[in-house]
């Protein structure tokens, strides 16, 4: 993880990110992807052998998972001391200049933000998936589409009723509206693969 506390650097993310949460709030880390670490280790000739191997996905998705565990623990110690926290995707969007700014090795990719401070308002608690969509004892049960529309239902009177940036949305809305949009995602396969990773 890398920690920012360079003002400009922080405002450069935060005009890419387009959230508060980088800009000005608390104290930002980037959680990253690493498996240089590892490299830096080695000597020249295991290196070549090793990238061989940390070039597919199954290294890969060691990487973001290992990434995942250690931000969802961040969150977890800082919210148990009364912080708040907040996760930021968006830091995504300032690729491939964020690579720079970073100074980011190969096998080093940015997975999000967290922004950690005292927090000023206690939002409301947002609904949560329900269990029956989440949780599956022995087998994976497809045959959730009822419980998915109260969830949306759910979410429809959230947002509707929230102190701040009331919509009128639900969950399905939200990812079918993004996953059927024609995203520019092809530059970030190819940023992946500079890095280091084939994915094969």
């Amino acid at each position: 993880m890398i920690g920012i506390t360079d003002p400009d650097l922080r405002k450069k993310l935060a005009a890419r990110a387009n959230g508060a949460a980088v800009g000005g709030n608390g104290y930002l880390f980037i959680f990253c992807a690493d498996l240089y670490r590892i490299m830096a280790a080695a000597s020249p000739e295991d290196k070549a052998k090793m990238r061989a191997n940390l070039s597919s996905s199954f290294f890969f998705q060691t990487a973001v998972l290992s990434a995942a565990l250690a931000l969802q623990n961040a969150n977890l110690a800082a919210e148990s001391m009364g912080l708040g926290t907040v996760i930021i995707g968006a830091v995504n969007s300032a690729l491939p200049e964020l690579d720079e700014w970073l100074n980011l090795s190969e096998f080093v990719i940015p997975m999000a933000g967290f922004a950690v401070g005292v927090p000023d308002e206690q939002p409301e608690q947002k609904p949560r998936l329900p269990q029956s969509v989440v949780f599956f004892e022995n087998r994976y049960d497809p045959d959730m589409k009822e419980s998915i529309a109260q969830y949306d239902r759910d979410m429809e009177l959230y947002y509707e009723q929230r102190t701040d940036n009331k919509q009128k949305a639900n969950w399905s809305q939200k990812f079918i509206g993004m996953l059927t949009a024609d995203l520019p995602l092809g530059f970030y396969t190819e940023y992946i693969r500079r890095k280091g990773f084939a994915l094969k």
